[in-house]
């Protein structure tokens, strides 16, 4: 557990290194956000999208910016769970904070019928952009083909009928039907599809990306793990 706090600790370093950047990414969900201001279900969406770029974005330079440092920690005695599972605590942690704070703007500015709901969306979204990010981070070898493979996700997200089968295998699909459900009524959206959605999309990232930097790294032949 001291591991992996520990890690926690120096991801959020790590991040906070990268002030300008992070700046520019906290100003994305505004930006979507108030490019369709005037339609409240389309522009929470929109924040929400935003936001999940923003964060799947920082998971994605942490995970680059990772790779020289993690060989080196595991040879000081850290396994790959406590490298993994630190990175996910402070991305995440960072994620909820700039939901929560994407949240209270929307709430304070639109006119919606479960604010609960939107928190509760926004939250699910970041839940789902760390894993992401992670994997991109994990599958590329810099963090501008990275990037580039998420603005590709983000857009076809965007563009994309949600209420086609196909954009169920998108990961912020959940997005859509839990926003309906906040904005117009129970009788509008689904609580309940979107939240699951949410929660299987997160958790089969999480397996893969997990997966991935668990065999990158023990595929170190002249590693010996203590």
């Amino acid at each position: 557990m001291n591991r992996t706090l520990r890690m926690a600790e120096m991801t959020l370093r790590e991040l906070l290194r990268r002030r300008g950047v992070l700046g520019l990414l906290l100003l994305v969900p505004l930006v979507f956000y108030l490019g369709r201001h005037d339609q409240p279900g389309q522009a929470i969406r929109f924040a929400s999208l935003g936001v999940g770029f923003a964060v799947s974005t920082a998971a994605l330079f942490s995970a680059v910016g990772g790779r020289e440092i993690e060989p080196r920690l595991t040879l000081s005695g850290f396994r790959p769970r406590h490298l993994y599972l630190g990175r996910m605590l402070a991305l995440l942690t960072a994620g909820l904070l700039i939901s929560a704070l994407y949240a209270v703007v929307v709430i304070v500015d639109q006119d919606v019928a479960n604010p609960q709901a939107v928190a509760l969306e926004l939250a699910l979204t970041s839940l789902v952009a760390v894993p992401l990010g992670l994997l991109l981070g994990l599958a590329v070898p810099r963090d501008l083909e990275g990037t580039l493979l998420l603005i590709s996700v983000i857009g076809a997200q965007m563009v994309i009928d949600p209420a086609k089968d196909v954009s169920k295998v998108l990961p912020f699909w959940s997005t859509r039907e839990i926003i309906t459900y906040a904005v117009d009524g129970a009788g509008s959206g689904s609580l309940v599809s979107g939240a699951t959605h949410a929660v299987v999309v997160t958790a089969l990232l999480v397996l893969a990306s997990g997966g991935v930097m668990s065999v990158r790294l023990r595929r170190r032949t002249h590693m010996q793990f203590v």
